[in-house]
């Protein structure tokens, strides 16, 4: 069984890597490509797009274990990655009312695809293996975010347009990538789970497939109502409500750095022909410092609370110098400009330098509080992790698309305003929920 679970945890892991390869590369250059398009009919915009996907992704969270149940995490994984290179496909022929149908797809994949994700990961680990299982797949998918930014860099360095022949090329490579990674769940062998499972459906011989299909349909409805009502009640919990601004905080910053950011750097007139191709390195340091922090925070400071609330204050201090540093260094207009680049001035003259810091420190910020995030809610809630982990994804995603429609029309200044609001309050909440556990530690341990 070990061995066939570091099998299929390698290969779940390469085929995220090759999917996310594409689809974190598209969601950082999408809006510059959007608006670099030579087709008049085409009136879509990227920034949009993100927003329905990470919409759809938060409410197909709820239906995804059922789909999963019923028809297992290797389908499911599967028939999402399609959907994933559909998406893709769309900006070789650019449609809009394909961009905004594969947007509404691939945001009801993704909630799949993260569901059949973490089910085929606990079928595959055991007590002992767990934390190395994980730690491996992490390990693969935080590399997505190198590989195609560093493509972009290469091509788009020294060009101040992206033309018709050049975004072919680059998505046609990110197509061939998400097929592949698609195509890779395809050799996923049946974990030792699965296979007990299907001896015992085959035991019954009595039982035809539909009435087999049907019976598991039913399960995994009840599942679902039980799970549904956890959530309600953990949602009035004082310890759900009181983590509520710092996971607000956390899509905010998710749909900045991943979307927002990019676009903002490629759009900075004063970097001139370099601004294109610094949206892949900036995408590249987003992940290094991304990686930087998973390692750093998730492993060493592990069911450590004295260390929880220092990272993620070393998580708020890193993001608001990141903050001020934008704020300085890149035009107030770079979000919102569409047809040109940017008109205003910023308050220093535009350092490459400066730019690639604060991505660093995106990346680093991001990693302190989702991994603080997740290690509290694993603590306060490891009866009922599940749910509390999902109500964790709903709400980051809601508000990510939140961010992400509100980035087309907000200048710069006020969108950085909100985060730093929103992250000193979720810190100060995140900080009031640590005291709740030591206090009543201390209490049992009286």
């Amino acid at each position: 069984m070990a061995d066939r679970g570091t099998f299929n945890v390698v290969i779940l892991g390469v085929g995220f890597l090759f999917i996310f390869t594409a689809f974190t590369t598209c969601g950082n250059i999408e809006q510059t490509v959007v608006k670099s398009l030579e087709n008049d009919t085409f009136t879509g915009s990227g920034y949009h797009s993100l927003g329905i996907i990470y919409g759809i992704f938060s409410f197909s969270n709820l239906l995804a274990p059922t789909v999963v149940a019923v028809i297992g995490p290797k389908i499911t994984m599967f028939l999402s990655g399609l959907l994933y290179s559909g998406y893709i496909a769309v900006f070789i022929i650019p449609s809009t009312w394909a961009f905004y149908l594969t947007s509404v797809l691939i945001g009801i994949g993704a909630a799949m695809l993260w569901t059949a994700q973490g089910q085929f990961l606990v079928e595959n680990s055991d007590a002992s293996t767990i934390n190395r299982n994980t730690g491996m797949f992490w390990a693969l998918l935080q590399c997505s975010m190198l590989f195609g930014n560093l493509y972009i860099y290469f091509d788009w360095n020294g060009r101040t347009e992206i033309s018709d022949g050049s975004r072919k090329n680059i998505f046609l490579f990110l197509l061939v990538a998400s097929v592949l990674g698609t195509l890779s769940f395809l050799v996923l062998r049946k974990s030792h789970h699965e296979e007990e499972m299907l001896s015992e459906e085959e035991g019954q011989s009595l039982l035809s497939a539909r009435v087999m299909y049907k019976h598991r349909a039913n399960t995994a409805m009840q599942d679902a109502k039980s799970e549904f009502k956890t959530i309600l009640q953990l949602l009035k919990a004082k310890t759900m409500v009181l983590l509520s601004p710092c996971m607000v905080y956390s899509g905010l910053e998710l749909a900045f750095y991943s979307g927002v950011y990019g676009t903002c750097i490629g759009a900075t007139t004063q970097f001139g022909a370099a601004a294109k191709g610094l949206i892949g390195i900036s995408g590249i340091v987003i992940g290094i410092g991304e990686i930087v922090g998973g390692g750093l925070f998730g492993l060493l400071c592990k069911n450590n609370r004295f260390r929880r609330t220092s990272v993620v204050f070393l998580g708020m201090v890193v993001h608001f110098v990141a903050f001020y540093l934008i704020f300085l260094n890149i035009p107030d207009d770079a979000p919102v400009v569409f047809t040109t680049t940017t008109q205003k001035n910023p308050f220093l003259t535009p350092s490459v330098s400066i730019a690639l810091l604060c991505s660093f420190l995106l990346g680093l910020g991001d990693s302190c509080f989702n991994t603080q995030l997740y290690s509290i809610l694993g603590c306060v809630y490891a009866e009922h992790s599940t749910p509390a982990f999902a109500i964790f994804k709903f709400i980051q995603s809601v508000f990510a698309a939140v961010a992400f429609f509100y980035s087309g029309y907000l200048l710069l200044m006020w969108q950085l305003l909100l985060m730093v609001i929103l992250g000193f309050s979720g810190t100060l909440c995140f900080f009031v929920v640590e005291r709740m556990q030591n206090f009543s530690a201390d209490l049992q341990d009286y």
